[in-house]
């Protein structure tokens, strides 16, 4: 599988766009972590979400 981020890049999770614009902080085979500004840092399995790249904040 080919993702389109790495760490430092800015996500959504459009399944979850309440938790608001993420930062990436690794990527280990298929779990990708992301510190969310409204939730904080969820682990999310690239298999079953694809996150969203955005512009970076500000």
């Amino acid at each position: 599988m080919f993702l389109d981020y790495e760490p430092g890049d800015f996500v959504i999770n459009p399944n979850n766009k309440d938790w608001g614009i993420g930062q990436i902080q690794s990527i280990i085979n298929d779990k990708v972590t992301v510190n969310f500004e409204n939730t904080g840092k969820k682990v999310i399995n690239a298999k079953e979400v694809t996150l969203e790249k955005v512009s970076k904040i500000g």
